[in-house]
């Protein structure tokens, strides 16, 4: 196995989520324009703000890993060829790590915060805490959507870390 391989197409993978994260800011940003542009009603107005600020903050999220992923990625050769085992134990190290930030966060707080969310727009009747509301439930509908399938790659890369780790 060749675990520089499966670390490159690990990161390659990370930059094509970033990517997910940067298309879908700009859809609620392209959203937000609609609404703006649109928007007749007094909810549909109440989305514009919301749906700018969910979107410039999934453009920092996509932007910010996809530049530290390409950053990561152009070392990797090198830091490898450095001292193989250290780079195999570095990356379990760090693969668990990110593997805990998605359990808590992820997959225990964020559908909390959808499940906090539906409940309040049941509650309350202003159209900008409601819009609001429904904006921040996409946005996370959206980050669940994409690191739902980057934690399923980090398992699969985990596993083959600790095979090569193993093997030598």
């Amino acid at each position: 196995m060749d675990i520089l391989k499966s670390a490159t197409d690990w990161t390659k993978a990370e930059m094509l989520s970033s990517s997910f994260f940067i298309l879908f800011g700009l859809c609620f940003v392209c959203a937000s324009l609609g609404f703006w542009r649109m928007g007749k009603t007094d909810m549909a107005q109440a989305f514009v703000i919301p749906a700018v600020i969910a979107g410039v903050l999934l453009l920092i999220l996509g932007l910010g890993m996809f530049f530290q992923n390409k950053a990561a990625l152009a070392g990797l050769a090198e830091t490898f060829a450095q001292d193989a085992p250290l780079f195999i134990a570095s990356e379990i190290e760090r693969a668990d790590k990110i593997l805990n930030q998605y359990n808590i966060a992820v997959f225990k707080i964020f559908p909390v915060v959808i499940a906090v969310c539906a409940v309040l727009i049941a509650v309350l009747e202003a159209p900008v805490f409601r819009a609001s509301l429904i904006v921040i439930i996409a946005m996370l509908a959206v980050i669940l959507l994409v690191d739902t399938n980057a934690n399923a790659r980090l398992e699969t890369y985990r596993a083959q870390l600790l095979s090569a780790a193993s093997g030598q």
